[in-house]
Order: C-alpha cells, then structure tokens, then sequence
C-alpha cells in the first residue's frame, strides 16, 4: 500500500472514515461491474462487510484489481478477501465496522453466524482527490 502524505489523510479521513457508500467496480472477462456499497477507510484501505458468494467477491479472487468512487475521488486498488468477519484477526476491524455501520449492521440483512459473512479490503494503490479546489493525486 502506498503511503498517502497527511494533507490527503486527513482528509480522508474526514470524507470518508465514518459509513460512506462509495462505488466499487470489478471486471470480469473484460466486462465491468458496478455496485455501490457502504465502506469505511482507515489507512489506506476502505473496509466493505459482504458474503463471499457475491459475484463482486468471484471476481476479485479472479482478478483483484478493482477501482472505487467516491465524493470527489476515484481510485484504484487491490481487493482483498480477510475472511470470516468473526474471525479472531479480524476482530480489531470488525469492533470498528461494528461501531461505523451501527445503524443498519443489525438490520437482518447480514448473518454474522454465517462463515461467509466476510470482510473485504480494498487496498488503495492511486487515486486522486479533490478538496476545496485543489487536486491530490497519489
């Protein structure tokens, strides 16, 4: 993972480290997919909760490069599968994706007792941002 300078960090951050819906695009057989998914970022890496039978998760395992959009950023990354989000490496990021999706995380739309309950992580590689008129790129 490349090391954003702290100006993009912070505002990072500040966009989009709480629950943010952002768009996630994969390929498969050259074909794009998109989906807009809710995502929390944290050093560099956004955090998506999903069930690894999507098609989004089939085609990351075929290939990880995917690429994201958000309030006025896009970029590419690498997507990772960290497995079950009950998982005891995990822990640490799912009590924080806990807290973020509170609102909806118990809503019955995800089965936490399900082993395919995953944590996907969308490694950032390049991206650019714009803020009040000036543009960051890494």
């Amino acid at each position: 993972m490349r090391k954003l300078g702290s100006d993009v960090e912070k505002i990072m951050i500040e966009r989009f480290g709480k629950d943010t819906v952002i768009a996630l695009a994969t390929a498969e057989q050259e074909v794009p997919y998109v989906r807009n998914v809710n995502a929390y970022y944290e050093d560099g890496s956004f955090y998506i909760i999903t069930y690894a039978l999507t098609n989004k998760i089939k085609q990351i395992e075929e290939n990880p490069n995917v690429a994201i959009a958000g309030d006025w950023f896009t970029a590419h990354g690498k997507g990772k599968n960290l497995g079950y989000f009950g998982k005891e490496e995990n822990r640490i990021i799912a009590e924080k994706l806990k807290v973020v999706f509170a609102e909806w995380i118990d809503n019955g739309h995800n089965n936490f007792d399900d082993e395919n309950t995953i944590i996907l992580c969308v490694e950032l590689t390049d991206g650019l941002l714009l803020s009040h008129g000036t543009r960051y790129e890494f």
